[in-house]
């Protein structure tokens, strides 16, 4: 039973932008009145060297900040925080599209820290029962900007790092055109790119053998979705269990095709079909490093992260 006020959180991350509003059980649960996502791209350009945030880019992610606000107020949040992710982090003009924001919508915008995007999201999965028996385990969270990185020993985040592997920023990287299929020479940049980033960041898979491995984020999300498409079943009614092997047939089902034909393939968003085989492969390669024979998937993430900050505090 609800007992607590609403709050609103607005997550503008890099490739999308999404809504919770949650409140608080009797118990100190989470519990999601409304969530929505709206797919904005926002982040065209983050691979190069200086990105910075397009003009069209602020536009589709100021309607959809204005939009998911109205939806929000519906059901009269205490409280409203917006947060930003990798994608206004690291743009040169990041503090004029905050301002932007304040200017339009009346709101503050925070952007998290790479710690802080990867400790908010360790503490929503942390709130997801369908984790609660999990003690060691780690958790990665894969965006449009970053790869989170967190390593729970006993529930307690004993290690967490954003890395700079998300889907979009790797596709402008190593991908020459995303046009075409997405041949062995972008997944083996891909790869190495990845094996990189984390032999240079220090982030370890040194829980005891058997520790769980959870993902969360829009890919394995979109995953989810597929294969609820080819069983005529929406995606929360999947197996949360994703196997490496389900992971490596869908890389080779849509690194085949051309975008064109990426874009038709049920359950796949067409905003996402350009970086979905790069994301694929980046998870694969979390998997082949960490040696994981399959992922939990939670649909809890920063959101949750944020809105347990706003209700306990």
């Amino acid at each position: 039973m609800v007992h607590s006020p609403a709050v609103a959180v607005i997550d503008i991350g890099s490739n999308s932008i999404k809504s919770l509003v949650a409140s608080r059980d009797t118990l100190g649960g989470i519990v999601a009145l409304t969530s929505h996502t709206i797919d904005a791209r926002i982040s065209a350009g983050i691979g190069q060297a200086r990105p910075r945030l397009s003009e069209d880019g602020m536009q589709r992610g100021m309607a959809a900040i204005r939009e998911l606000l109205q939806g929000a107020a519906a059901f009269a949040p205490e409280r409203t925080v917006l947060a930003a992710t990798s994608a206004v982090r690291d743009a040169a003009n990041g503090a004029e599209f905050a301002e932007r924001i304040r200017a339009a919508t009346g709101c503050e915008l925070r952007i998290l820290s790479g710690d802080e995007e990867a400790n908010l999201i360790g503490r929503g999965l942390a709130a997801d029962p369908q984790l609660a028996d999990l003690e060691d385990f780690y958790v990665f969270d894969l965006g449009g900007g970053s790869l989170e990185c967190l390593a729970f020993r006993g529930r307690q985040v004993v290690h967490a790092i954003s890395l700079p592997l998300g889907c979009v920023r790797l596709t402008e990287r190593c991908v020459d055109n995303p046009e075409e299929p997405f041949g062995e020479r972008q997944r083996l940049r891909v790869t190495a790119v990845c094996r990189e980033a984390f032999a240079k960041s220090g982030f370890g898979f040194v829980l005891p053998a058997g520790a769980g491995a959870v993902f969360a984020g829009g890919t394995v999300t979109t995953v989810r979705a597929m294969l609820g498409a080819k069983s005529g079943m929406p995606a929360s009614d999947t197996n949360p269990v994703i196997s490496v092997g389900a992971l490596r047939a869908l890389l080779e089902e849509t690194a085949a095709l051309p975008l064109a034909a990426r874009k038709q393939i049920a359950g796949l968003p067409e905003e996402r079909a350009d970086v979905f085989p790069t994301a694929l492969t980046t998870v694969l390669a979390v998997a082949d490093m960490g040696g994981f024979n399959s992922f939990l998937h939670s649909f809890h993430n920063l959101r949750y992260g944020l809105a347990a900050e706003l209700l306990l505090g």
